[in-house]
């Protein structure tokens, strides 16, 4: 079989290439190659995907060590994604003991006045405003330095280090490397200090859990902080513009939603189900440790599998109608933020921020409205605006 270059071509905004949508009918196991390593199959339906994410037969750990479907020359791993269970269980629970929904929750009112304070500067400084740099970007990015301890004087030299993570192709490999070298350098500096003299933040947390006597080891603490900023920072302020700009498409939506904001949890829910928050299918890809039936054939073992979950959110098996937004839809069981053991850790405080970021917004500027062209990121993983200009 002929590998489909991939990605199928330039990517437009938050639209999904219609080939997505062809192969889920006709060809939902698709052989793909990527610009390096070796082809792979392309999943695109909701229950292939979810095996995929869930299923001990597919492996991480397993791509640590294979020339990999990457987009870029060098393979970029992180220490949870590099893991199965049991060392990834291992790691997991030591984190959760920080990362607790109580924790996340005693911030809310927090987020709640940063966003305010936020959007009392924008207003202060008047209409258009771009979105990006006044609220989406400054929110989950004060949130994550506050959760994580750093000092305010920090957080912008912080903010700069911590966009090398979400890099595809917008630094070259080196700029990168060394980006994220600096950042694992201020992140283990924090740590020797928590040590010495623990706060009320994450690091602390982290410096001190333990289970069964076990403790994270410093270079393992240091790869999970930086790992913890995608969950925490780049994605959550793309979901916010995203989410933003994807309102002002359907006023009946916002409108609805204002009148009635405790729809807003699932509102969120659909939301991540809608937008196609990837630029191209899940960047991690599988390894098969035996050979698995899927709906569109067998993956042998040792085969990699790539995971579109933008196009599985798509799948008309699992959501009927899927190409209408809709704020009432159940949304429950969305693959946004992953499925099964490698589910996104930073998943209930991204759910949060974005309530309060959107609750927020929505009832402070109810004349919101696109006051430019949407200007998009490019060869970063998370789709988004580059500039949301707003008026109200």
């Amino acid at each position: 079989m002929t590998a489909r270059s991939y990605p199928f071509g330039p990517v437009d905004g938050l639209v999904i290439d219609p080939m997505y949508g062809r192969l889920r009918e006709e060809e939902p196991l698709a052989r793909v190659k990527l610009p390096y390593g070796e082809e792979g199959w392309l999943l695109t339906r909701y229950d292939d995907v979810r095996i995929a994410l869930g299923d001990a037969r597919f492996s991480l750990a397993q791509a640590a060590v294979r020339d990999t479907p990457r987009m870029g020359p060098q393979r970029m791993g992180a220490i949870l994604t590099d893991l199965d269970p049991p060392d990834h269980t291992r790691l997991r629970r030591l984190l959760a003991h920080a990362f607790t929904v109580r924790r996340v929750e005693k911030l809310r009112t927090h987020v709640e006045t940063v966003a305010a304070e936020l959007l009392d500067e924008m207003e202060k400084a008047g209409p258009p405003a771009d979105l990006v740099t006044a609220f989406a970007v400054p929110l989950p990015g004060l949130m994550i330095c506050e959760l994580l301890g750093v000092p305010y004087d920090d957080r912008d030299h912080f903010q700069e280090l911590a966009a090398a993570f979400m890099s595809v192709t917008a630094m070259t490999d080196q700029e990168k490397l060394a980006r994220l070298g600096e950042l694992a350098g201020y992140l283990g500096g924090l740590a020797d200090r928590r040590r010495e003299h623990q706060e009320d933040d994450l690091i602390s947390a982290l410096v001190v859990a333990q289970e069964d006597g076990d403790r994270l080891t410093g270079e393992e603490l240091v790869q999970l902080l930086v790992l913890l900023l995608g969950a925490g920072y780049d994605s959550t302020a793309a979901q916010i513009a995203n989410s933003v700009y994807v309102l002002q498409r359907f006023p009946d939506q916002a409108e609805l939603l204002r009148a009635r904001p405790e729809l807003m949890p699932g509102a969120v829910e659909e939301l991540m189900r809608w937008i196609p928050a990837q630029e191209v299918a899940d960047i991690m890809p599988r390894y098969a440790l035996e050979d698995v039936e899927l709906s569109g054939g067998t993956v042998r073992a040792g085969e990699p599998v790539l995971l579109a979950k933008h196009a599985a959110n798509r799948d008309p098996r699992q959501f009927p109608d899927p190409d209408r937004f809709d704020v009432t839809r159940n949304a429950k069981g969305q693959l946004g933020f992953g499925f099964g053991p490698h589910h996104c850790i930073g998943a209930q405080l991204a759910r949060m921020e974005l309530q309060v970021a959107l609750t927020t917004l929505l009832a402070r500027f109810p004349g919101l409205h696109l006051a430019d062209e949407v200007r998009w990121r490019k060869g970063l993983a998370m789709r988004g605006p580059l500039a949301l200009h707003v008026a109200w």
